[in-house]
């Protein structure tokens, strides 16, 4: 594993001699748009193998993206090899259809010390709630990025991320989008986790658990999504969505297209860059 080749495939040739906040975010911005987040393998059968040197062979080498125990694994990894202060957090995903948090720790993210002050780094949630840069782990301050405002409450030791939600333009829509509904405002809770530090063997159970598990969103979806410099690329299943954020005035731009087999495999080579060694079965 050489980091000389992890940069190649994220396309960064930037002078990086300090890990410091302005290549982290650097590396962070270069990762999510070119190594996408996807769950290919498991609609492929492909089993996914939550070890280092497994990961780095399929999402440098053989191009692929992955799911968070994979391109957050890789991430940690480069930047440790850079000398950057990280370590592993756990978190549990927020479930819109239950209203409530994962029972347990389903999602895995990096926390970065840089001169004493806490970054959180996720490269691996995906869609249009992946952040883009890190995000300062302060308690109630809005901080603004490219897919909206994110921020963090702390309640007991116990860190929650939300998002601000923008409004969404549908094109070809006859009504257009707002906020899921009045009551939620335009809010949506993403994760909480708390700072213990964690381990990749401790994800080890969640790793087999998703990927037999029937009733989990990854098992009955197949999923890719890329950040683009203006918006967000996504594949679930035949439907492919192109968000373009703040395309006017707190209003995201959304093209809807339902795809053919045939199509599918075309929009993963041109769009995300994935040539697939098996037959998906979206």
């Amino acid at each position: 594993m050489n980091i000389q080749e992890y940069f190649g495939r994220i396309s960064f040739n930037q002078p990086h001699k300090d890990a410091d906040l302005q290549t982290l975010t650097a590396i962070l911005e270069h990762h999510i748009q070119t190594i996408p987040f996807e769950n290919l393998s498991m609609h492929c059968g492909e089993a996914i193998e939550l070890d280092l040197q497994a990961t780095y062979d399929k999402i440098v080498r053989k191009k692929r993206g992955g799911w968070c125990l994979e391109t957050n694994h890789l991430l940690f990894w480069a930047l440790q090899e850079l000398g950057y202060d990280v370590c592993m957090l756990g978190a549990n995903s927020y479930e819109p259809a239950g209203k409530g948090y994962a029972a347990e720790i389903n999602h895995i993210l990096l926390k970065v010390v840089i001169k004493g002050d806490p970054y959180i780094v996720d490269a691996g949630f995906g869609g249009s709630y992946q952040m883009w840069q890190p995000l300062m782990l302060v308690s109630g301050k809005d901080q603004p990025q490219g897919p909206g405002i994110f921020r963090f409450t702390e309640d007991n030791g116990t860190w929650y991320l939300e998002k601000v939600k923008r409004k969404h333009y549908i094109a070809d829509h006859s009504h257009n989008a707002s906020p899921d509904s009045p009551e939620m405002e335009n809010i949506r809770k993403i994760h909480r986790f708390t700072l213990e530090p964690r381990h990749i063997d401790d994800f080890k159970e969640l790793n087999a658990y998703l990927q037999v598990s029937p009733d989990n969103i990854l098992q009955k979806k197949s999923i890719c999504s890329l950040q683009t410099t203006s918006g967000v690329l996504a594949l679930v299943g035949w439907t492919f969505t192109e968000m373009k954020y703040n395309y006017t005035e707190e209003m995201d731009l959304v093209n809807i297209t339902t795809l053919t087999d045939e199509e599918v495999e075309k929009t993963l080579k041109d769009k995300f860059n994935i040539v697939l060694e098996n037959k998906l079965v979206p």
